[in-house]
C-alpha cells in the first residue's frame, strides 16, 4: 500500500514480512561481462549464480504465502479424484464465478488447447494485443491470423491514458465485417497487455467488446493471468469502480468472458494454469483433449500440491495488498525514473517497469536489436537480469526477414513480494549512470536462432566490442561494485 511521508512523497510499503530468505550475490562487472558473452547476450541463457536481481519475468518466481505453503503440505496427492482438486474448483467458483474448470501445466498449454479446438484455419483470431506464445499457437496450432486491434494510444510510450490495453471498438467492427463472423475463431482480451508495458483495459471497454461479440455470435476469451492487477487499475482509475472491492471487480470482469484461462505463475504465484467457463458445451469440446496433452481431468499437468496452493492463491490475489503489491512498487520505480528524464512507459502498468529502449539509446538503428542491447548493458552495469521485449521477441517472416516490433522495451519485471524498495533504488542508480553513458551502447547481431520463439534460445554478439568499452567505463567510475 502507499503511505504519505512527512515530505509529501508517497512510498509503497510492503504489507508482508519476510520469514524465509534466500542468499543472493553481486559478482564483479568483469565477471558479468564474461557471463553475458557466454550467454550470447541473451539474458534467458544467464545462470542464476551470475545474477544479482532476477527481474527477467514475474512468471513462476513470486513469493508464496505461508497459507500457500501449508496447502502444499496438506494436499491430497491422488492421481484421480483428489479432494484438493474439488477444493480448488470451489475457489474458482467463489473468486471467478465459473462452474467448470480444468488445470493445465501453464498458460501456453491453455493457449494450445484453445487454439486447437476453437481456432479457424485460414481465418483470424482477434486480440487487444498479442503475447509471444499466444501468437505462436494462433499461427502454428490453428493456422490462422493473429489480428491485434489496439487503440492508437497504446503505442505511445509517453502517455497518461489510463487504459492503453483497450481494444479499439471501431476496428473490431470493421474486422468482423471484413473477415466475416464465420472466419473469426474467437476474440481475446489480455489482462494486462504484457507487450504494451503491462497496460490494463477498462471495464467499460471490456463490456463494449462483449456487446459486439454478442451481436455477432462470437466467443470472447479472456487471458486473466494478470486479472487482479487489471482489476486493481480499474479500482484506481475507473471512477465508477472506486467504491467496489477488488474481489467484486475481478468477478465482474470474469463474467464477461465465455472462457477464461490463466497462467497461475503470475497472480496466484504457483506453477500451473487453468481454463474455466460456465458453458458446459464449450467445456465439453475441450475436455477430451486434456488427457492427451496434459493429464487426467483432476490434475491436468499439475501436481496436487501446486493445485492446493493455487486455490489459496486465487483467494489471496483479490486482497488489495496482494493485487497492488507489485503495482505500487512499479509506480514508484516508473515515476522516479520519469522524473529523472529516463524514458519509461507511462502511465505505470502491471508486471514491470518498461524502459523505452528506442529513446534510451537513440543512436541504435532498428536493425541493431535495440531493446536486447539495452538489457545486456543493464546486466553488465548492475547484475540485474531484465528481458528484451522488442524485435528479438518477434519471429522472422516466411522469407527470413526481421519483423520489427511496434515497441522496443527493456522489461524490468517486479516479482510479487520478492524485492524491496532498496533493490529498486539500486537499479535506479545504475540506470541513471547507464543513461548518461548510453552512447557506449551499440547494437547486437544474431549468431544462431531457432525458427520460432527465438528470444528463448537465440544467441547474439555485440557489434564493435561495445560491451568491453562499457564495462571499462563502468569500472573506471565505480572501481568495484561496492
Amino acid at each position: 500500500m502507499l503511505v504519505k511521508l512527512a515530505n509529501g512523497k508517497e512510498l509503497p510499503v510492503e504489507m508482508h514480512k519476510a520469514r524465509m530468505v534466500q542468499k543472493i550475490r553481486l559478482i564483479p562487472a568483469e565477471d558479468r561481462l564474461k557471463a553475458i558473452q557466454e550467454a550470447g547476450y541473451n539474458t534467458f541463457l544467464l545462470r542464476t549464480k551470475d545474477v544479482y536481481l532476477d527481474m527477467l519475468t514475474d512468471s513462476g518466481v513470486n513469493s508464496m504465502s505461508d497459507n500457500q505453503y501449508a496447502a502444499l503440505m496438506n494436499a491430497d496427492d491422488a492421481y484421480a479424484g483428489s479432494q484438493t482438486f474439488y477444493d480448488f474448483a470451489d475457489a474458482v467458483k467463489d473468486v471467478l464465478g465459473y462452474e467448470h474448470v480444468m488445470n493445465v501445466h501453464q498458460g501456453r498449454a491453455a493457449e494450445h488447447l484453445l487454439s486447437k479446438v476453437f481456432g479457424k484455419p485460414g481465418g483470424v483470431t482477434i486480440t487487444n494485443y498479442h503475447f509471444t506464445t499466444t501468437k505462436a499457437h494462433i499461427e502454428l496450432t490453428s493456422q490462422s491470423v493473429c489480428l491485434e486491434l489496439y487503440a492508437d494510444e497504446a503505442l505511445k510510450t509517453k502517455s497518461q491514458h489510463p487504459f492503453k490495453g483497450n481494444m479499439d471498438i471501431q476496428k473490431l467492427k470493421d474486422a468482423i465485417k471484413k473477415w466475416g463472423r464465420d472466419k473469426v475463431g474467437f476474440v481475446r482480451m489480455e489482462a494486462t497487455t504484457n507487450l504494451l508495458g503491462g497496460q490494463p483495459f477498462s471495464m467499460e471497454n471490456l463490456k463494449e467488446v462483449r456487446k459486439i461479440c454478442d451481436q455477432n455470435g462470437l466467443m470472447l476469451i479472456m487471458d486473466g493471468s494478470l486479472i487482479s492487477e487489471n482489476a486493481y487499475f480499474i479500482w484506481k482509475r475507473e471512477k465508477e469502480y472506486a467504491n467496489k472491492a477488488i474481489a467484486e471487480i475481478v468477478k465482474e470482469m470474469a463474467a464477461q468472458a465465455d472462457i477464461y484461462y490463466m497462467s497461475g505463475r503470475k497472480n496466484t504465484c504457483v506453477r500451473g494454469g487453468l481454463i474455466a467457463t460456465n458453458n458446459k458445451a464449450l467445456f465439453g469440446q475441450l475436455e477430451p483433449w486434456l488427457p492427451v496433452y496434459e493429464g487426467f481431468f483432476t490434475y491436468g499437468g499439475m501436481s496436487m500440491r501446486e493445485i492446493g496452493a493455487m486455490g489459496v492463491g486465487l483467494r489471496e490475489m483479490v486482497d488489495p495488498a496482494v493485487a497492488g503489491s507489485s503495482c505500487e512498487q512499479i509506480k514508484y520505480f516508473v515515476e522516479t525514473l520519469d522524473g529523472m528524464g529516463i524514458p519509461v512507459v507511462t502511465p505505470p502498468g502491471g508486471l514491470a517497469c518498461h524502459i523505452d529502449a528506442r529513446k534510451f539509446a537513440p543512436n541504435l538503428p532498428k536493425e541493431g536489436y535495440i531493446a536486447g542491447a539495452v538489457v545486456a548493458a543493464l546486466y553488465i552495469t548492475s547484475g540485474v537480469r531484465a528481458m528484451e521485449r522488442g524485435t528479438i521477441s518477434m519471429d522472422r517472416d516466411k522469407d527470413g526477414n526481421d519483423v520489427y516490433a511496434d515497441l522496443e522495451l527493456a522489461r524490468i519485471a517486479i516479482p510479487r513480494r520478492v524485492y524491496t524498495i532498496s533493490h529498486i533504488e539500486y537499479i535506479i542508480d545504475r540506470l541513471q549512470w547507464l543513461h548518461k553513458n548510453r552512447e557506449l551502447i551499440q547494437g547486437l547481431k544474431f549468431v544462431s536462432e531457432p525458427p520460432v520463439l527465438r528470444f528463448f534460445l537465440g544467441k547474439l554478439d555485440a557489434l564493435d566490442q561495445w560491451s568491453r568499452k562499457l564495462c571499462d567505463a563502468f569500472k573506471k567510475d565505480f572501481g568495484g561494485d561496492w
